[in-house]
């Protein structure tokens, strides 16, 4: 056993009242102190706080994380790494990773968002990959509540101020406005980076002695427990947490990008981490840990931007750009040169050692002594109840069937409900949000914010990528097992359109309180269906993110896994857009199933029941997956727009709104009769394409090949008006400038 470490001056006592003002159980202060054979010191507590807390730990989740596939013959990383590897071809591997910052962004929405993606970009850079793409995905209250609007534009401004200045481009996201989220909003932020595949960098530490080296910036009091912050509910309290929120300076994170990439090409550089959540506490024990082996530390030699910082402050900082690393022996000056070259702090606080210990000393004594697995990999491990909500159905409204759809023929009304379909913040363009982010810089975005799937060029190659961020709330709280299943459909279909076949998934799993049973019911459902679909469509999940607690005062958000899709493309002069492009060509749909008022944006803005969802065929949904990239590859296929938020009717708008030249479509319905869900059905899988003439035969042999539904139902025109069978005859300006206004006006004071 070990010395006893000191306990220092004034610090307050650590016992079991103090472990439960740290979020620690008294059963996990008492394994705490069964751990280290006595009374831990108050640095010692705070320091298994943070690595205990969910955020880190994973404590409620990892059981079933574990059931997720991770391997394919193209993964280069799975899970375990700061983020996953893909393999796209010409020697290049994509690192991509998505993470939540939904409890710092509530608090302080514009640092919250900033430092969400500038610790995103750290888990990228750091496997030795270069940043190259953003993508975000956001979940605001209702615009009737009065903090939405300052939410909304300081996470945009974060995510913008941050992005634009480092120069990483966002080149797609996702944003929703729900009165569920108007106490709780979800910030998730994903990149992707390049490296070439015998490059990449690791977190496993080895060789005992070897030099532990500190660069970056100088630590402050900045996120001091914010990630026992991020694992806890958010409540009255939650205000005065605005110290536990991390301040970003984006200008120091380049500087740190062109560093570490710089220092990685040495060679000299054995692992490397960054100093995220839980600060220096996480990447000091993890690293040695995954290696088997101990560390010891000299807080002396930390660069303090704040004078007279104790241990536990030091430890526990979340300040940042930051990242520990560990050396080759004698290696340490050659790391140093190149560190001071972009003006940053290198300084060795320590070295590996073999005892498998995690020790910190200050001013020449031990402050901290404890075995370093009960840190970083021997966290409590739950397995909580999960057990299914009692449901209670609400009788059906009068002048609806049971499965809650309008049974009206068709009238005048289709074409109002349309423009207010558009005029939904949901279904309306995001240009407000993603205009003030830089999607082109670096000079890779093909198809940026706005279409179906983002798609990235591979420099000094044919290839590229399509990334895409998805979600579906109202579907996983009607369905958590078929929501998630739907959610992966879409993200898949969404990259598909543009042309590349699936290859890898990232996701951030968000639920409330998994004490609660049914929230755990509600996750292990999710984790379940992103399983299936994973292996329906050869994606495996390679990196991840689960954020737990996202409830306030006892009112959880919706089930919201929030999932990105990577995938590939081997000829980028090949991808599809989402547009019409010329009059005379034959507009088709290709869908699985039959559409859905279930959980779509028609049900939610009418009051209605939309009903249950339906059974997903996931042999179905890559087969269609299939066949529309063999159609782009082959290139068949002139556009495909995704059916999802409003319908056929807003997809079909979508598509005549061509920035380049705005055209029409006029597509015939083949009933005298039509009900809503015709018009504004989400739910199935289902694509809008236009077709040369031509080729119409081939595509239709593409799709009905494979057992799926394909049907020509209109042409593109010339005219600029929208025109579905006998109720919709609009004019397409006028649908664009709803479109386009919606968010804006609303911002401006508006309905």
């Amino acid at each position: 056993m070990s010395a006893h470490p000191v306990s220092l001056a004034g610090e307050p006592k650590a016992d079991v009242e103090q472990a439960r003002a740290f979020g620690l159980t008294p059963d996990e202060y008492r394994k705490i102190e069964q751990i280290i054979g006595r009374t831990p010191t108050y640095t010692e507590l705070g320091v298994f706080s943070v690595m205990w807390s969910e955020h880190c730990s994973y404590k409620s989740s990892r059981i079933h994380l574990r059931k997720l596939p991770s391997k394919s013959e193209l993964v280069v990383q799975g899970p375990g790494e700061n983020a996953g590897a893909i393999d796209v071809g010409d020697g290049w591997a994509a690192v991509f990773k998505i993470e939540s910052h939904n409890h710092p962004s509530f608090v302080e929405p514009y640092q919250g968002a900033a430092t969400g993606v500038g610790g995103i970009l750290r888990d990228i850079f750091t496997m030795g990959a270069r940043p190259v793409a953003s993508m975000n995905s956001l979940k605001f209250g209702s615009f009737d509540h009065p903090r939405t609007r300052y939410l909304l534009g300081g996470v945009v401004g974060g995510i913008g101020g941050y992005g634009n200045c480092v120069g990483v481009p966002t080149v797609a996201g996702e944003v929703m406005f729900d009165a569920a989220y108007n106490a709780n909003i979800l910030v998730n932020a994903f990149c992707l980076g390049l490296v070439r595949k015998g490059e990449m960098m690791s977190a496993k530490a080895r060789g005992a002695g070897n030099p532990v080296l500190y660069v970056g910036s100088a630590t402050g009091r900045d996120g001091i427990h914010g990630a026992s912050m991020a694992s806890a509910e958010i409540d009255k309290e939650s205000e005065a947490k605005r110290p536990a929120v991390q301040v970003g300076d984006p200008f120091t994170e380049k500087l740190l990008i062109e560093a570490c990439l710089e220092a990685g090409k040495t060679g000299g550089i054995v692992a490397i981490q960054d100093m995220g959540a839980a600060g220096l506490t996480s990447s000091s024990s993890e690293m040695p840990s995954h290696g088997g082996l101990g560390i010891e530390l000299d807080l002396d030699k930390v660069p303090l931007r704040e004078a007279n910082l104790t241990p536990y402050e030091i430890l526990l900082s979340e300040s940042q750009e930051r990242m520990l690393i560990v050396a080759e022996l004698g290696r340490e000056a050659e790391l140093q040169a190149v560190f001071e070259k972009w003006d940053l702090h290198a300084v060795v606080i320590g070295r590996i050692t073999d005892d498998q210990r995690w020790r910190a000393r200050w001013h020449g004594q031990v402050v901290a002594d404890i075995p370093i697995g009960a840190l970083a990999d021997d966290a409590p491990l739950y397995d909580r109840p999960a057990v299914a909500p009692l449901m209670n159905p609400e009788p059906t409204p009068p002048g609806r069937d049971a499965a809650g759809l309008l049974s009206r023929k068709v009238t005048g009304e289709v074409g109002a409900a349309l423009r207010a379909l558009l005029d939904s913040p949901n279904v309306a363009s995001k240009k407000w949000v993603y205009r003030q982010y830089d999607s082109i810089v670096q000079s890779n975005t093909v198809l940026g914010p706005g279409s179906d799937a983002a798609v990235l060029r591979i420099k000094n190659s044919r290839r590229a990528m399509a990334l895409k961020v998805d979600s579906n709330p109202r579907a996983c709280a009607l369905d958590p097992y078929l929501g998630a299943v739907g959610v992966v459909c879409e993200a898949a279909r969404n990259v598909a359109c543009a042309g590349a076949r699936p290859v890898g998934i990232t996701n951030c799993l968000n639920y409330g309180n998994p004490e609660r049973p049914e929230v755990m019911w509600q996750f292990v459902r999710a984790v379940d269906g992103l399983r299936d679909a994973s292996l329906a469509f050869g994606a495996p999940v390679v990196s991840g993110n689960v954020s737990f607690y996202n409830e306030t005062e006892g009112h959880p958000i919706p089930p919201t896994p929030t999932i990105a899709v990577l995938g590939v493309m081997p000829d980028v002069a090949r991808h599809v857009t989402q547009h019409f492009k010329n009059p005379g060509d034959a507009i088709a749909i290709v869908r699985t199933g039959k559409p859905s008022l279930a959980a779509s944006e028609y049900a939610e803005l009418f009051g209605i029941d939309g009903g249950q969802l339906g059974a997903i065929d996931l042999a179905r949904e890559a087969a269609l997956v299939e066949g529309l990239v063999e159609g782009a590859e082959q290139g068949l296929i002139r556009s495909a727009h995704d059916i999802a938020e409003g319908g056929l009717a807003v997809a079909m708008a979508e598509a005549c709104f061509n920035p380049r030249a705005i055209l029409g479509a006029e597509v015939k319905l083949g009933r005298a009769g039509i009900d809503a869900v015709d018009f504004f059905g989400e739910g199935a899988s289902t694509v809008i394409l236009s077709i040369a003439p031509g080729d119409v035969g081939r595509v239709e042999k593409l799709f009905a090949g494979r057992g799926l539904e394909f049907q020509v139902i209109g042409n593109v025109i010339a005219e600029p008006r929208l025109k579905i069978g006998a109720a919709i005859d609009e004019s397409v300006s006028e649908l664009q400038r709803i479109y386009e206004d919606a968010i804006p006006r609303r911002l401006r004071g508006g309905d």
